[in-house]
């Protein structure tokens, strides 16, 4: 398997890494697996939606050495300065410092617009100057936009929804420019639902796995918007780190400057979703008898999601290890224990 060779490759000659919004979920993911390949990581985050406390988990989970190989920057992708300086030395970025999610969109577009567009720019700018090896940033499957086509192919897109889904759109154009116009290439990487350990279960915009399951623990009351038949492609977090370094690493030159779904391919109603967590916490003694509450459709959301991966696995020989039931088994202890401390 091409990501096994690639990690094994990476353990003998280290290079330098940055992360940006390492201290959120998918970025602590990346500093954990990447110090654990004895890596050297450069980490940049303003703490807006990470935590200090997904940093000391991966310093739990690391040995003391390789711990001493993270340098972290508290700075913002805002300001220039603090992207030039993290970008300084870097071989390869992975940018996935944003502010997520549709609804936080609708509420506060220019905040959104700020950190997503001019704060991309100014990253896209910084790794130019800093000349470095790669630059791989979140991209997101919102770009469909209202495009009613199932699977999703990365060359049909349709008109934004939301905000946020404009912002994301918004950087694939100016990666896109950035090759044309000063022969910088990136790779985006479209995710697809990201599902996995130290994704936040509070606040008004938590993501439906944990925000379920964390109700579930405590026997709230859980929530559906519309009937539990919208559909997801639901991606475990593990799927997510193959995907960043293979596109990170890659020697073919065909896979740069490209867009590719990061997914599993497959779909899963809320329902279902619903039954499966209920299920696997039922095997970590989580007993949950309510029935879900279901309330009106939620504004901006699209009603299908299914990715086709044909393109990743083809270019970047993605291949990914977990399915949605694999991952919500793998997801589940982690949740009853954090929320039990």
């Amino acid at each position: 398997m091409q990501y096994e060779d690639v990690k094994k490759s990476l353990s003998n000659t280290p290079k330098t890494w940055l992360i940006t919004g390492v201290a959120g979920f998918i970025g602590s993911n990346l500093l954990e697996t990447l110090l654990k390949l004895n890596q050297k990581v450069v980490g940049l985050d303003n703490f807006a939606t990470g935590y200090q406390k997904n940093l000391d988990e991966v310093q739990s989970l690391v040995s003391a050495e390789q711990w001493q190989q993270f340098k972290f920057i508290e700075g913002d992708i805002r300001n220039i300065k603090d992207c030039q300086h993290a970008c300084n030395g870097v071989d390869y970025v992975l940018h996935q410092a944003a502010l997520g999610s549709v609804p936080r969109s609708l509420a506060d577009p220019i905040t959104t617009n700020e950190t997503n567009i001019s704060g991309f720019l100014n990253m896209l700018v910084a790794g130019r100057d800093a000349q470095v090896s790669s630059f791989t940033y979140a991209a997101s499957s919102s770009t469909y936009g209202d495009h009613p086509a199932l699977p999703k192919v990365e060359d049909a897109i349709g008109k934004p929804l939301s905000p946020y889904a404009v912002t994301k759109y918004v950087n694939e154009l100016y990666a896109e420019v950035f090759a044309r116009s000063y022969g910088f290439k990136s790779i985006g990487l479209r995710y697809f639902n990201v599902f996995g350990r130290r994704q936040d279960p509070n606040g008004a915009y938590a993501a439906v796995i944990p925000k379920w399951t964390a109700a579930m623990i405590e026997n709230d009351d859980v929530y559906i918007n519309g009937d539990g038949e919208t559909s997801r492609d639901f991606c475990y977090i593990d799927n997510t780190v193959q995907a960043n370094i293979l596109a990170a690493t890659t020697t073919n030159d065909d896979a740069k400057n490209q867009v590719y779904n990061v997914a599993v391919g497959d779909r899963t109603t809320l329902n279902e979703l619903f039954s499966s967590i209920k299920s696997a916490l039922a095997s970590s003694k989580v007993i949950y008898d309510k029935q879900p509450v279901y309330r009106d459709f939620r504004e901006g959301d699209v009603r299908h999601s299914q990715a086709d991966i044909s393109k990743a696995k083809n270019l970047l020989s993605y291949a990914p290890q977990f399915d949605i039931s694999k991952g919500i088994n793998r997801a589940m202890p982690w949740y009853v224990n954090s929320l039990n401390e």
